[in-house]
């Protein structure tokens, strides 16, 4: 009875006690705008992403979540921005994130209406100030802009 304890706290820890993986988008549209939702958890601006779902690969979630807070469509995948680790980049729970560029086309429309509360394409002069963008979102939004691709 004692080995099977072991091996079910075993389990839990395994389940419990490690990151989640998430994806998160830098979309850009044809005319170079880069596209940013607004949380409704927090009301900031954000990139758009989430988390890696079981039996999906990256690419996968890249389009799924793309799909459902901004209604747009992958054109192209671009460049590996970075993965972010931080045990702090996320106030709600420990997570890795994996951050892609993504070429998009289509029209604006809010499928995951609980997550996100506005969608909207910015011109790089007009980006909203880094430091006020959900979570990390400001450093990944940075690390894309400066051509950096980073592990942190």
């Amino acid at each position: 009875m004692r080995q099977v304890w072991r091996y079910a706290q075993a389990a839990l820890g395994i389940i419990f006690r490690h990151p989640i993986t998430g994806v998160t988008a830098v979309p850009v549209l044809e005319d170079g705008q880069i596209v940013l939702v607004r949380r409704r958890d927090d009301g900031r601006w954000s990139l758009p992403g989430g988390i890696v779902d079981w039996g999906e690969d990256v690419r996968t979630v890249l389009k799924r979540e793309l799909a459902e807070e901004t209604g747009l469509d992958v054109i192209s995948v671009g460049r590996l921005v970075g993965v972010y680790s931080s045990p702090q980049r996320d106030s709600r729970f420990h997570s890795i994130c994996i951050t892609i560029e993504a070429q998009v086309k289509g029209s604006f429309e809010i499928q995951d209406v609980l997550e996100v509360s506005e969608v909207k394409a910015f011109a790089l002069d007009a980006l909203p100030p880094f430091g006020e963008l959900s979570q990390d979102h400001g450093q990944q939004l940075r690390d894309y802009l400066d051509g950096k691709t980073v592990i942190c």
